[in-house]
């Protein structure tokens, strides 16, 4: 994993420099429209098996995104803004352990799986099963999934079982939207203000 992950910010960095050439030829929504493409699509292509990694191997894709938003909004390093706040102000879900760039992913996977008629990964599809309650219908009305059992933290890690217990935690009215982008779209909302929460 740390092999992939200093990979990846390598070749990240490497087109962070490409980018900060150009920049000043670029207004603020082109910019972040070419960083998204250069750079944030990079981090989030592969990040789901980052899934529940330890603090050491996202910690180079963390530096990698604060840069990149320091180069977009156009800051020099001392700027008084956290980098928090830049990502706040570019409307981007942080990286911190990855968690919440993650939680989007897979939970955009699963609706795939459960929802999309056309081109749905069957092999993803086959790994969910909506809970099933005998005692009542509350859950499977409820659009909840199934948690299988793993005996290994490291089993936790994958998609059978993490997908269900990201599903399962979003709200109902998320859950039960029926088309893709509305799905995305609400999904992000609640991710960025759970990750930015308001005092």
């Amino acid at each position: 994993m740390g092999l992939h992950t200093k990979a990846l910010s390598k070749s990240c960095f490497y087109h962070i420099r490409s980018f900060r050439q150009i920049r000043s030829s670029l207004d603020d929504a082109m910019a972040a429209s070419v960083a998204s493409a250069l750079v944030s699509s990079r981090l989030d292509q592969m990040n789901s098996v980052l899934y529940g990694t330890a603090l050491k191997h996202t910690g180079r894709l963390q530096r990698v995104q604060r840069v990149l938003a320091r180069v977009v909004v156009n800051q020099r390093s001392r700027t008084p803004f956290s980098s928090n706040e830049l990502l706040k102000q570019l409307h981007w879900l942080p990286l911190e352990s990855l968690e919440w760039r993650i939680q989007f992913k897979l939970a955009t996977l699963t609706f795939k799986a459960l929802h999309t008629s056309s081109g749905r990964p069957s092999y993803l599809t086959d790994l969910l099963q909506h809970h099933q309650s005998t005692r009542s219908l509350r859950s499977s009305s409820s659009h909840q999934l199934s948690i299988p059992r793993h005996n290994l933290s490291f089993g936790s890690r994958a998609f059978r079982f993490s997908a269900p217990g990201i599903w399962n935690k979003l709200p109902l009215r998320i859950r039960e939207t029926q088309s893709l982008p509305a799905f995305k779209r609400h999904l992000k909302t609640h991710l960025f203000q759970s990750a930015y929460p308001t005092p």
